[in-house]
């Protein structure tokens, strides 16, 4: 029997084609290679200056990698995160998501590099190479943030405890420093915040709500609006009442050019309560369907290992010497009283039983 792929269908897809046009693009680099000039594929990354010709670069640079190293770190973390976040939305929702996180990001990179060569009327800022799954990446930690906002990971055997929404800006500084180095370009810093933005806000005001399986709520809402989940979340205690404050502003400004709607206080109520899968650590309707699934065979479990024991227990109370009759014919059997006994307990809890044997036993000897 051949192995099962245990991959979801979309990080299924995206892992062939980062794979695939990872090995395409190294091909062509080395076939074209020369010591006086730099090899760029503008049909395949995004080049400001080359690929205007080439619309479909904004969405397939995002899964081309330039060197071994980012493409491991981009492999394991597209299994891993696209695996968690696919099974907790759904693959439509996650297939949306990836599309927001590569396209506006890319787009935004691509107009930022075309006003600094305006400006400074060097052609170095448009034939930048614009690819790399940077802003999957980090846009992969802003979705756990809201999943699991307080979770701790704790490393180095405890020497340092953080927050998951501690890592996108971890990240950032991460890029930061190593686009000095070979490894990225000076286009990654621009992509990693710009992924950072994008993602946060169609989590926050645009993605579709799954609803609990217990809520009357419509499933048409959309957005995030719990306070674990709020801009300022991502950054250390004492920076969080001034980058509230600037966020308030842009938020607000945001609302006046009707591009984001704001919150009800239905919205509020329902995401600090709870009511709603996505905002629970399994995420989902369907981990939320698993979790509820698994507590009833748990409390299943439990009343088996209960009534097995009160039988041993009672079969153990009920042994007599040899020289005693074994127990009361049909006839005298105790029938009516045990039945009026069932009827007359209470049924405040659903599929309670109540069974004593020493009970049972004593009534035995006395008829």
């Amino acid at each position: 029997m051949p192995p099962r792929i245990n991959i979801p269908p979309v990080t299924r897809i995206i892992l062939v084609f980062l794979l695939l046009q990872s090995v395409l693009s190294a091909a062509v680099r080395y076939r074209q290679w020369s010591a006086h000039s730099e090899i760029v594929v503008e049909w395949l990354t995004l080049i400001p200056q080359l690929s205007v010709f080439y619309p479909w670069t904004f969405l397939t640079a995002t899964l081309v990698e330039n060197n071994i190293f980012t493409l491991a770190i981009a492999s394991l973390t597209l299994y891993h995160g696209g695996k968690y976040l696919e099974r907790a939305w759904s693959s439509r929702e996650f297939a949306k998501f990836l599309l927001v996180a590569s396209l506006i990001p890319n787009t935004l990179t691509f107009l930022v590099l075309v006003t600094l060569f305006t400006i400074t009327r060097n052609e170095a800022w448009t034939l930048t190479t614009v690819a790399g799954t940077i802003p999957l990446q980090i846009s992969f930690l802003v979705a756990f943030s809201q999943l699991v906002p307080a979770h701790t990971v704790t490393l180095f055997r405890g020497l340092v405890s953080l927050r998951v929404p501690r890592f996108p800006l971890l990240y950032i500084c991460l890029v930061t420093v190593l686009s000095l180095t070979p490894l990225l370009t000076s286009a990654s810093l621009l992509l990693a915040i710009f992924g950072l933005l994008a993602s946060w806000t169609y989590l926050r005001f645009y993605k579709t709500v799954f609803p609990d399986l217990d809520s009357s709520q419509p499933a048409s809402l959309r957005g995030d609006a719990s306070e674990t989940f709020a801009f300022a979340e991502f950054f250390p205690g004492p920076l969080k009442p001034f980058v509230a404050v600037i966020t308030d502003q842009i938020f607000n400004l945001l609302v006046a050019m009707r591009i984001c709607t704001p919150f009800s206080q239905a919205d509020i109520s329902a995401a600090g309560g709870g009511n709603f899968a996505q905002r629970a650590p399994h995420g989902g309707v369907r981990a939320e369907a698993e979790r509820r699934r698994a507590l009833a065979l748990k409390v299943l479990d439990q009343r088996l290992h209960a009534a097995t024991a009160g039988s041993s227990s009672g079969s153990r109370g009920q042994s007599q010497p040899p020289n005693e009759p074994s127990g009361p014919t049909v006839q005298t059997q105790p029938q009516p009283n045990a039945q009026a006994a069932m009827t007359s307990q209470p049924t405040a809890v659903l599929g309670e039983t109540s069974y004593n044997p020493d009970q049972d036993h004593n009534e035995r000897g006395d008829s």
